[in-house]
């Protein structure tokens, strides 16, 4: 199943930009996240699993890579849930979007892949723009969200690098979704539990609209397949921060549509100082370029 993997990141971005301001347009009370990832395991996870099991060479290796991400994609989620609580989507999706710093640091070490001079100008101007955006926190809620985005940063760098090594067996796209659906369902059972033992339930009370559940449910899976998928032609940190351009455009929805307004000025500032870095780390004419010509040439 052939996708051109500039075309595979353009579609995650909109994708991943558009659940996460679907959900966060949600009250709380809804536990939009959870309907999501429901939605996903009704939706995509049956279809990918089957491709999954039809594919994947279940060594040990990949077991304890699968359970690692599994693992941090249940934590993410949960983080994600709390940040989305106390603070809103121009905080919170900059932060939360920067993992291409870390990544970057680690796979240069880890998957001995091999980063410019220009990708490392690129994470310090990001780490700029982190500073400037953790400067722009005022209530003391919003603080309490600045730990959750990290938690959910520094998970978005541990299942995407153990994705990278899992999935490198996985050739069919449908096997990346069966991939994902191991660590979307621990993330659903570990909301699941916070819920009953916060709330006493084991359903949220209130439902997002069916539109939300539904697109959400999609999104949330097929966004993160193709970045996993064009991360077969490309380094780790090159791939995510591509797949990450969507953050001045998260911020400005925020502000502008959502009205959330608090600092606005110096967070899409960040936002855009952010982005600036990422785009710097991922520009690198010798990573997306001869990543589609390699694609290409092996058809």
């Amino acid at each position: 199943m052939a996708i051109n993997a500039a075309l595979a990141l353009s579609a995650s971005v909109a994708m991943h930009v558009a659940w996460n301001l679907m959900a966060r347009q949600q009250k709380a009370a809804a536990h939009p996240l959870w309907w999501v990832l429901s939605a996903y395991l009704v939706l995509l996870a049956p279809w990918g699993l089957y491709h999954f099991f039809l594919e994947a060479r279940l060594d040990g290796l990949q077991i304890l890579l699968l359970t690692g991400s599994a693992m941090a994609n249940a934590l993410y989620f949960l983080s994600l849930r709390h940040a989305y609580a106390s603070a809103p989507v121009a905080l919170v999706y900059p932060l939360v979007r920067s993992s291409p710093l870390p990544i970057a640091l680690v796979s240069t070490a880890w998957l001995q892949e091999s980063l410019t001079q220009q990708t490392w100008v690129g994470v310090v101007v990001s780490v700029l723009g982190l500073l400037l955006m953790s400067g722009s926190v005022a209530e003391k809620k919003e603080r309490g969200a600045l730990f959750w985005a990290f938690i959910a940063m520094m998970c978005t760098c541990c299942y995407s690098i153990t994705d990278r090594l899992g999935t490198q067996s996985l050739q069919q796209f449908p096997s990346l979704l069966g991939y994902l659906s191991f660590g979307y369902f621990l993330a659903w059972v570990v909301l699941t539990f916070e819920m009953k033992r916060t709330l006493g339930l084991w359903k949220p009370k209130q439902k997002p609209p069916m539109a939300m559940v539904v697109l959400g449910g999609l999104f949330v899976g097929l966004a993160y397949a193709l970045v996993i998928y064009a991360m077969k032609f490309m380094p780790v940190a090159v791939a995510v921060a591509y797949s990450n351009a969507g953050i001045v455009l998260a911020s400005l929805f925020s502000i502008v549509v959502l009205k959330e307004t608090q600092a606005w000025r110096r967070r899409l500032l960040a936002a855009t100082v952010i982005c600036a870095g990422l785009f710097i780390i991922g520009s690198e004419k010798t990573s997306i370029n001869v990543a589609i010509h390699q694609h290409v040439q092996d058809g």
